[in-house]
Parts: structure tokens; C-alpha cells; sequence
């Protein structure tokens, strides 16, 4: 077989576990805060989420309570009951020496996410979801994981809540795994469970093999007795849709180029190195055996069957993007836009509530958030704006400014400077030109532009822009464009 033939024959299986950390104000199992980020290296923590001998752990609701919102979200089973494990390993990162987590008994199984992928829609199996707790973290000094001087400890991340969503091995591209986290994260987001902004919020392992391209079915399906033949390498530490869709395509290439050469893909646990854009070899992989699970003692079995009838959960992303369509009347693009996050649609929705909704929609899918992007800004950002917004919105509907001047002065400057749109209008003189002043300026230009006119009347089309510009400038683009052509072309009757 040919290097070329033997590369078009194999196909990538790919499954995830994805490490999401819970919206809480504690951690999972103490009174500490879960707040971390600029705060000084080991101050966030308490005998027990340091392991230290005597203390017990005590489970927080609020993450017992998110877990449930996403088992109902993803339509998982949740059991009668469910309890805890350890997971026995030795990283110094990991202060008691294992884990607490769920094994045999998570408190979601077998549910699912549909994702769109070039115009295709898919689902994606979602074997389990499970509680645990965070280690701390590292910080390796001097260089990289496999070249640094020496490591640190900050044990300040120890006992965040997690919440680790293990996919069935669905995936075949790199591009279909940064689709599914993409939707994920708008999920946990609109469950109001989850906050991308925290720093180390979404973390990805991504488990890899290749296999004959013939022994997946039809609809992607591959048997386990292939998987098991199949040499496993695992992705870890990627932490953006970005990276691992980056690292994905990276580690798919170096195992197809290890077995055109002939070599043996080994079954091992690599580190992702964003800087470097490789992944680096950090030790063989584990068997489940190899972590000694055993039931936690500390913590009784977990009994949710009766409270989650108890627990709501919001309109999800798809549901709010069919409902945009129906109630607003919506495209595609636009519900796709406006529900991009649930602070948007929120914001949308505001603003519908006060305007015609193809108004409301033009102005906060495409003004409002372009110019937010263009500024690295999210819509959270303005929150605290609505009114200031909604009245810039409103002196357009009321036709007392040009759309043009609102979008380019008028919200560029509430953005940029922090003025209010009245202010801006009255410091710049914004307010719509009169009809008198218009004509006055329509006359002038076809007075002053000759030759312009000649090329109008003589069928070019293109030269009524100009005859508009002039107008536009003379009255401080104060007047509406669409209202200059056709004046223009009511003192040009041969136009007609």
C-alpha cells in the first residue's frame, strides 16, 4: 500500500472530556471562595481542601443543583441516586493525594447535544457527566513542562467545582469539536451555570485514534472492539475551541505520519504546548485500574430523583433561535446573531419590546455588536446602557438623526468617549436637515455639477452618488440619502 492510499485510509475517532467549571460562589466541598483569579498563590484555602488530616467534606447544593440543569439540558438519565469515588493519583498538584469525584454512579448518563457542522446537523452522545473537584494548578518557571527550571504549586484552584462532560467517540474532524464546544459552552451559558470569562472556566482532554477508514459504518458509528485495537493518545491541557480544534489537527497529522513510516502509535498521554503548537509526550496512559477507585466514606449517597422535578431550566439557545424566527420573523443569520449568547438575546428582546422588531434587530445584530467587536467589547459591556441605547434607536425611528450619523458619529462616540447620544447630537448639529434646506442644497448641487447631471441624463446611473455626496456634504450629512435621490431625481425629470 502507498503513503498516499494508506493516508486516505485511515479516519480519526474522537472523544472528549471536557472539564467545565461550575458557577459557584464555594468550592464543592468547604466554605472557600471560588474566586481565584488575582488573588495571592495559596490564600484561598481551608484544612480540607488542602487534605489535611480530620477534616470532612461537606457538598455544595448550588453545584449539585447546576449539575442537574445540564443533565436536564443535554437530556440525560438522572438515577435514583448517586455517590462519590476517590481517584487515586499522585500529582503534586493534588494535595490529599486523590481525587474526589464520580465513577460508577455519575449524576448524568446518556444524553446528548446536536450540533450543526457545514450546513450538516449531528448529535453527539454524551456518555457521562460527573461532580469532582479541581486540583490546584502548576506553574512552571524557566520554560516549558518538559524543559522548566522548576515547577510552583498554587493550591488556591483546589476544590473548585467541576463538572467533566465525557462525549461517546463520535467526532471525526477537528472542525466537528469546535463546533460542539461552541454550542456546550452557549448551553452552560444560558443555564447560568457557567462563566467564560473566568480564567481556566473550559478545559479540554481530547482522547485520539486512527483507524481504517472501513470500519466505520455508514452513520459513523464504529464498533468497541475497534476502538480497544485501536492505540489511544490523549490530548491534555487545552483550554479554547481554537486550541483544541489546533491541537487536534496537530496530533491527527503526527499519527498519520508515524504509521506511513511504520511506527507504532503508543498509547500515551500528551501535553498540548499552545506557544509551541505541538504536542509533547508526558507519560504512558493510565488504566482505569491504575486509580483505585473506591467509595468515598465521607460523603453519604446523593439522592436527587424527587428535587430535580424542582430544578427549571431557561429556553435553551435552539429554542429561543426557533422562537426569534417566529415571533420576530427573523433569518437565519440574524436569530443565529441575537441568540449568540443569552445576554444578547436578552438585550434583543429589550429592545423589540420598545421598537419595530426589524429596527430592534438590525440595530443590535449588526450596528450595536459590530461596533462591540471592533472594540473587543461584549454586550455586557453596555448593559448598564440600555436607555442611552434605546434613545439613540429612538431618534432614528423618529427620523430626528440620519441612520448614517447615528451609527457613525452618534454610537461611536457613546463607545469610544462615554457620551450620551442628546449630547453628541447637539455638540455635532446632527439633527435632520429641514426640507427647505435640502431643496436649497439639491439645486445647488445640480446648479454647481454640470456635467454630473450630463452623465445622469445620458443614462449613467452611478452619477446620481455623486450629485447625493454633494448634498450629503453640503448639509453636514444631516440629510437622509434615500430622500436626496429622489429629490434629485425630481428636479431631473428626464430621469424619471
Amino acid at each position: 500500500m502507498t503513503q498516499a492510499s494508506t493516508r486516505a485510509s485511515l479516519a480519526p475517532v474522537i472523544g472528549l472530556e471536557v472539564h467545565v467549571q461550575l458557577e459557584t460562589e464555594t468550592k464543592i466541598f468547604c466554605g472557600c471562595s471560588t474566586d481565584v483569579e488575582d488573588t495571592e498563590p495559596n490564600t484561598n484555602t481551608c484544612p480540607v481542601c488542602l487534605g489535611l488530616p480530620g477534616s470532612l467534606p461537606v457538598l455544595n447544593e448550588a453545584s449539585v443543583e447546576a449539575a442537574v440543569k445540564l443533565g436536564k439540558a443535554i437530556e440525560a438519565n438522572i438515577p435514583e441516586r448517586t455517590r462519590f469515588h476517590r481517584k487515586n493519583y499522585f500529582y503534586p498538584d493534588l494535595p490529599k493525594g486523590f481525587q474526589i469525584t464520580q465513577y460508577d454512579a455519575p449524576i448524568c448518563a446518556d444524553g446528548h447535544l446536536e450540533i450543526s457542522h457545514e450546513g450538516e446537523r449531528r448529535d453527539i452522545g454524551i456518555e457521562r457527566a460527573h461532580l469532582e473537584e479541581d486540583p490546584g494548578s502548576l506553574q512552571h518557571e524557566g520554560g516549558h513542562i518538559d524543559t522548566a527550571d522548576y515547577t510552583l504549586v498554587d493550591y488556591n484552584r483546589a476544590g473548585v467545582p467541576l463538572m467533566e462532560i465525557v462525549t461517546k467517540p463520535d467526532f471525526r474532524t477537528a472542525g466537528e469539536v469546535r463546533d460542539f464546544l461552541t454550542k456546550l459552552e452557549e448551553v452552560l451559558e444560558y443555564l447560568g451555570i457557567y462563566d467564560s470569562q473566568r480564567d481556566g472556566s473550559l478545559r479540554i482532554d481530547a482522547n485520539i485514534s486512527l483507524v481504517a477508514e472501513s470500519e466505520i459504518g455508514p452513520a459513523g458509528s464504529i464498533s468497541d472492539v475497534v476502538l480497544a485495537d485501536a492505540n489511544r493518545t490523549e490530548v491534555k491541557n487545552i483550554s479554547s475551541h481554537k486550541g483544541a480544534e489546533t491541537a487536534l489537527a496537530y496530533e491527527i497529522t503526527r499519527q498519520r505520519n508515524a504509521i506511513e513510516r511504520g511506527r507504532e502509535v503508543t498509547q500515551e498521554t500528551r501535553h498540548w504546548d499552545e506557544t509551541r503548537g505541538i504536542t509533547v509526550s508526558m507519560r504512558e496512559k493510565e488504566a482505569e485500574k491504575e486509580y483505585r477507585y473506591f467509595r468515598e466514606a465521607d460523603i453519604p449517597p446523593l439522592e436527587v430523583a424527587d428535587w430535580k422535578a424542582e430544578i427549571p431550566i431557561p429556553e435553551l439557545p435552539d429554542a429561543r433561535r426557533e422562537r426569534f424566527q417566529t415571533e420576530y420573523g427573523l433569518g437565519d443569520e440574524a436569530a443565529a446573531k441575537l441568540t449568540s449568547t443569552k445576554q444578547v438575546a436578552d438585550f434583543f428582546e429589550a429592545v423589540a419590546d420598545r421598537f419595530d422588531p426589524d429596527l430592534a434587530a438590525s440595530w443590535v445584530a449588526d450596528t450595536l455588536l459590530g461596533e462591540l467587536n471592533y472594540r473587543d467589547m461584549a454586550i455586557t459591556d453596555v448593559e448598564g446602557r440600555f436607555d442611552e441605547i434605546s434613545r439613540l434607536i429612538e431618534l432614528v425611528a423618529e427620523e430626528e438623526i440620519t441612520e448614517r450619523n447615528a451609527r457613525e458619529v452618534v454610537l461611536r462616540s457613546m463607545l469610544d468617549e462615554g457620551h450620551t447620544p442628546d449630547d453628541v447630537v447637539e455638540a455635532e448639529d446632527l439633527g435632520k436637515s429641514g426640507a427647505d434646506e435640502i431643496a436649497t442644497a439639491v439645486e445647488e448641487a445640480i446648479e454647481n455639477n454640470p456635467e454630473a447631471v450630463d452623465d445622469v441624463l445620458a443614462g449613467e446611473e452611478g452619477a446620481i452618488n455623486f450629485l447625493v455626496g454633494q448634498v450629503m456634504q453640503e448639509t453636514g450629512g444631516r440629510a437622509d440619502p434615500g430622500d436626496v435621490n429622489e429629490l434629485l431625481r425630481e428636479h431631473l425629470p428626464e430621469t424619471n
